[in-house]
């Protein structure tokens, strides 16, 4: 029988096979002049479809000034469906939302609409076309080289099953309120880390004595070719982790015995050029090899680690010693190791330190656990989706 793995005991009824033909009226979006985006009627682009869990009138980013025949022919209204026209990746192909709104909107010209010609539960539609069943289907409708494309004939295509219109309700009702209870969890670590940012501010903003970074830190300049004692890792602003395929550069490399550097346990590590991108870090991996044009610190016994890792990671202290920057092109601009340790922090006594380190690691801790139950609520609705849906 055409039924999914999980479903509410109280149904038993086949699901019915159906072409997206049959439920919608595709068309493609606007394209105008670039004068008259920025005002008048909201306008769904493709940051909207993938950016919420289902679009309405003022989750819209977009506006575009038309008059009022464009908009009736190009509208979307309650229940409509949109899809992303080209991406960049394979998974992107096709991604779909709904607009569950009643006021009229339009879409932009990287979108193809699905105007709704059928009393299924629009909602219900939207999680449809994203359980994993579905979005193969429509994947694979996807064609192109540098960018995927999909079009109103690949979409018609593609079969859907759905239930009796009650036990759609009752499914979308059940999403539904996992989604919020995702979005209430992903709020909270939001506010978390804000608050966790005014906490560092306060903290460094202290009347602590100042001094240089180079009586704090130096610079490791020891090399080791692949393969040897040492694992093979990366560098990023979310700390230092195994190199993956995906930045495996050593093809370029000509020589057979290029140097790496060497990084070890509680050195402060960051990458001159994009510095500006925040990527400064602890290394809390352990010793390990990286790119030679990565620097590394050892933190002098005056200064725990964590307090400079602290210390450093805030945008604050990024911005400020990016005036050292040098170079004529943005993307290559850099600050070199020696002008970095020209730059002066505040550090109190060791043991202020230490009292500051508690507070905040403490704090992360918090932040740990509720990033960890969020896991735990995307992961269960992972699992729901591949097992709701036929």
């Amino acid at each position: 029988m055409n039924v999914p793995k999980l479903r509410f005991k109280e149904f038993t009824d086949e699901w019915k096979i159906i072409k997206l033909d049959e439920l919608y009226e595709f068309k493609n979006g606007i394209n105008a002049d670039r004068t008259v985006y920025g005002k008048g009627v909201p306008l769904i682009s493709v940051t909207d479809i993938i950016n919420n869990n289902f679009i309405t009138y003022n989750k819209i980013r977009g506006k575009i000034d038309i008059n009022n025949n464009i908009l009736i022919n190009n509208s979307v209204e309650y229940g409509d469906i949109l899809f992303q026209r080209s991406s960049e990746t394979f998974v992107e192909i096709g991604t779909s939302n709904i607009y569950l709104d009643n006021k009229m909107v339009t879409f932009g010209g990287f979108v193809i609409r699905g105007k709704k010609k059928n009393n299924e539960i629009p909602l219900f539609i939207n999680y449809e076309l994203k359980s994993p069943n579905s979005r193969k289907k429509i994947i694979i409708k996807g064609a192109g080289a540098q960018h995927y494309n999909i079009g109103q004939e690949d979409l018609k295509q593609v079969s859907i099953s759905i239930p009796s219109t009650a036990e759609q309700t009752k499914i979308a009702k059940f999403l539904s309120l996992l989604d919020k209870k995702i979005e209430l969890q992903t709020k909270k670590i939001k506010n978390l880390k804000l608050y966790k940012k005014g906490l560092l501010e306060k903290q460094f903003k202290e009347n602590y004595q100042e001094i240089s970074l180079k009586n704090i830190l130096n610079e490791r300049k020891e090399y080791s070719e692949k393969g040897l004692e040492y694992p093979h890792v990366t560098l990023s602003k979310d700390g230092i982790y195994d190199k993956g395929e995906r930045y495996n550069r050593d093809f370029l490399v000509k020589s057979n015995s290029k140097e790496y550097k060497i990084t070890k346990l509680n050195d402060l590590c960051y990458n001159p050029a994009n510095l500006k991108f925040g990527v400064i870090c602890l290394n809390e991996y352990g010793s390990a090899i990286f790119s030679p044009i990565y620097i590394t610190f050892e933190i002098n016994k005056i200064a725990n680690p964590l307090y400079i890792k602290y210390y450093t990671s805030r945008n604050n202290f990024i911005n400020a010693v990016r005036k050292y920057e040098q170079g004529t092109v943005y993307e290559r601009m850099s600050v070199s190791p020696e002008d970095f340790l020209k730059f002066s922090i505040k550090l109190p006594k060791l043991a202020t330190q230490n009292k500051i380190v508690k507070r905040i690691t403490n704090f992360d801790k918090k932040i740990d656990l509720e990033e960890k139950k969020l896991i735990k609520l995307q992961e269960l609705k992972k699992g729901l989706m591949q097992s709701m849906f036929v």
